[in-house]
């Protein structure tokens, strides 16, 4: 089993096969975002609504769906069951959205799908996420997947995934403020926003939430007729016994979340047996997340926080792990996200950080944000000549990051965007020199 990057030999990833869609979808970054399920519901019902021949798992949350999701569907694909997994966004190609068992969609297919479902498309307006969402289903219930792992995209509520009409096991990552200007300004706005994908005699679970976010789910649960479990992190040696991948404290939180799922699964749905669901979970590679990469030699860190919370997680694990001293960032940061969150959380005194440009992708730059810094914080920033524009060449960055005076250390972590890590590994810039 594998997770977003797929298998890999001797060290190596071999990423699903690159598709190019630019003439039926926008770039990542710059899709349609309108809210609402009356157009996807629309769409599904003019097909014969071929969500309903498989169940579903959502998974809601702002920092940790994909692994949560990559978690259970490794598990459930270890014991045989043709597990359907959907997610977003892709590091790397279209086809690392929608997976059946060990197999990525094949390009052909994507595309194919896509073309078929064009003219309903239009007809329903739909967006970008919700045709991909609607080819999803359809690969699904054409693949006879026995159940499906959905990841929310964006909120919960009013997400494409929700259309599914058949969810009775919902989880939680950890909910943390991104996407104000759809979710709303604060925490309680965000958590009831998430809190939409409830649904009466659901049975959802949750890690540990900030405190603002605890009672909106509580009385979004008791609202709709669902019940709510909350999972507590799993301790340290419980954690280190089921040999897992991914790294990081937040990690602990994840997998105690998925494997109340895969509790609650085999107690209802289909019996799994524990060893074999440790091997699943054991097997999950999720690029991307605290990974250990290079650039022309030199040791990369990599994590795709966009966040404020991923950030504060990130500059945690830095710290739990004794990796003391400064650090050089190379950041991608677009510019609908809280990029003084970001540098807030990650920046202490005699780091440095570059601001890099994404490809097709607005960002930030450093001008605009040295005034609203601290002053130690504001002078980690590096500002680009002239003659770079705004934002500095990633490739530039890296050598400055890369570059100690002698008798120096200090370690290089590329973070930000998980756009700019895809973009990263997809022209080869940097490679993979271990799992995470």
């Amino acid at each position: 089993m594998v997770g977003r990057a797929a298998a890999h030999s001797g060290g190596e990833y071999r990423w699903p096969a690159p598709v190019d869609l630019s003439d039926l979808l926008p770039g990542q970054t710059n899709g349609v975002v309108t809210m609402g399920l009356e157009r996807i519901k629309g769409a599904l019902a003019s097909l014969g609504n071929p969500q309903d021949s498989f169940v579903a798992i959502q998974v809601a949350g702002t920092n940790g769906k994909g692994s949560i999701c990559s978690l259970v569907h490794g598990a459930l694909t270890a014991h045989g069951l043709r597990s359907g997994l959907y997610t977003s966004p892709h590091l790397v190609s279209w086809c690392e959205r929608i997976r059946v068992g060990q197999a990525f969609i094949a390009p052909t297919t994507l595309r194919a799908l896509l073309v078929e479902l064009g003219p309903l498309a239009q007809q329903w307006a739909l967006t970008p996420f919700e045709q991909l969402t609607v080819a999803a289903f359809l690969h699904f219930h054409r693949q006879a997947v026995d159940l499906a792992v959905l990841e929310v995209g964006l909120g919960g509520r009013l997400d494409a995934t929700t259309a599914h009409g058949q969810r009775p096991i919902v989880a939680f990552a950890a909910i943390g403020e991104d996407h104000q200007e759809y979710l709303g300004a604060d925490l309680a706005s965000i958590a009831r926003e998430k809190a939409g994908v409830l649904n009466p005699g659901c049975v959802a679970f949750s890690g540990p939430q900030p405190a603002a976010v605890v009672p909106v789910l509580r009385q979004a649960a008791a609202d709709r007729g669902a019940t709510i479990t909350w999972v507590s992190p799993l301790a340290d040696d419980r954690f280190q016994a089921l040999n897992l991948s991914l790294r990081g404290q937040v990690q602990h939180h994840n997998a105690a979340v998925a494997m109340a799922v895969l509790e609650h699964v085999s107690a209802t749905l289909h019996p799994l047996e524990r060893q074999r669901t440790q091997e699943g979970m054991a097997s999950v590679d999720w690029p991307g997340r605290l990974q250990r990469c290079q650039w022309q030699g030199h040791p990369l860190l990599v994590d795709g926080a966009h966040n404020r919370s991923a950030a504060l997680c990130l500059r945690q694990h830095l710290g739990d792990n004794a990796l003391t001293g400064p650090t050089h960032w190379v950041l991608g940061i677009l510019a609908n996200k809280d990029a003084v969150g970001i540098l807030q959380a990650l920046l202490q005194p005699g780091d440095r950080a570059w601001l890099v440009a994404i490809a097709d992708s607005s960002c930030w730059s450093a001008d605009p944000l040295v005034q609203r810094l601290t002053a130690p914080q504001a002078a980690c920033l590096q500002r680009t000549p002239p003659c770079l524009g705004a934002t500095w060449p990633v490739s530039i960055a890296l050598g400055q990051a890369v570059d100690h005076p002698s008798g120096t250390e200090a370690r290089v972590v590329v973070s930000g965007s998980l756009y700019l890590l895809g973009q990263l590994h997809h022209q080869g810039v940097i490679r993979i020199v271990e799992q995470n």
